[in-house]
């Protein structure tokens, strides 16, 4: 006879594996209840349609549902941003809820080259702003703290159930020879609980790409480079998932991922019939990954 729980879970395997399949032999925690789904679709719905219109090219609820991420739970956000992702998971997590935003060290700025000194100043200073970021929608009662790689607090480690990388692994990777790559794993698993999920959505370079050519800086990584990577820094890869994937994405050597939407970098120096076809394929193609922290 099926319970009650081992129905919600078949329906939770169902709605996280969507378009997509687990690796075998996995287990995955699929007490996302059918409660907290109802209230991460009422967060979801209550966005604006600016916000909404990006959701059929992200799946923000079949992907949080695959990451098993519940209210009340202690979640780490990598690289914030202007806060798409945060607009969902910090009233998903409610009051009882904390959130931390991590971005980039700050020595990490000057290596891409091209921010002016001005820009390096605001994406330093924009941690700072992230707790009133959160309370802007989501209120005083969740706790929100923002820091960086190689600065994180004290009380922070070994707090988080989940920490979020989503299309935040690329430029680690990029700067891997630089240490910081290797400084956010690092951080990463001492900031997780003991079992503690890491959930990954990386922009996803073919498996027969050059390896320099996907080594991020044109924001695509491989996928077994990304599990070789996590696995070797601690942690075990539980499942993967085509949530996240697009068929219609195939880029060359020639390509990087931001030609694509919603930033279409380099259209002004296209045709019009090109431009077309690159908002034909959408977003990219990505990986959505579930690993563990592990005993080193």
């Amino acid at each position: 006879m099926i319970t009650i729980k081992q129905t919600i879970a078949m329906a939770c395997i169902a709605l996280a594996g969507m378009s997509g399949k687990l690796t075998a032999g996995d287990h995955v925690d699929v007490s996302v209840s059918a409660a907290n789904m109802a209230k991460l679709n009422e967060v979801l719905e209550a966005r604006s349609a600016e916000h909404k219109a990006r959701q059929s090219s992200r799946h923000p609820s079949e992907t949080l549902a695959f990451f098993g991420i519940k209210p009340g739970m202690t979640i780490v956000e990598v690289l914030p941003g202007g806060g798409w992702y945060s607009q969902v998971i910090a009233p998903y997590l409610g009051d009882e809820g904390t959130i931390y935003g991590v971005n980039y060290a700050d020595d990490m700025w000057p290596l891409f080259g091209f921010f002016s000194e001005e820009r390096i100043k605001e994406r330093i200073a924009s941690m700072a702003k992230f707790p009133t970021m959160v309370e802007g929608f989501a209120g005083k009662g969740i706790a929100a703290k923002g820091f960086t790689f190689g600065q994180v607090p004290a009380e922070a480690k070994g707090k988080a159930d989940a920490v979020l990388l989503i299309r935040a692994f690329h430029n680690l990777n990029r700067f891997a020879s630089q240490g910081k790559r290797d400084q956010a794993l690092g951080d990463i698993y001492n900031l997780l609980k003991p079992g503690g999920i890491v959930g990954v959505v990386q922009h996803r370079a073919p498996e027969a790409a050059d390896d320099k050519w996907a080594d991020g800086s044109a924001g695509y990584l491989k996928k077994s480079a990304v599990i070789e990577i996590f696995e070797a820094a601690g942690f075990k890869l539980l499942a993967s998932s085509e949530i996240n994937a697009n068929p219609l994405d195939k880029p060359t050597q020639d390509d990087f991922v931001w030609r694509l939407p919603p930033g279409l970098n380099g259209a002004k120096k296209k045709s019009a019939e090109e431009v077309a076809a690159l908002k034909a394929i959408g977003e990219s193609d990505r990986m959505t990954l579930r690993f563990k922290k592990v005993q080193k």
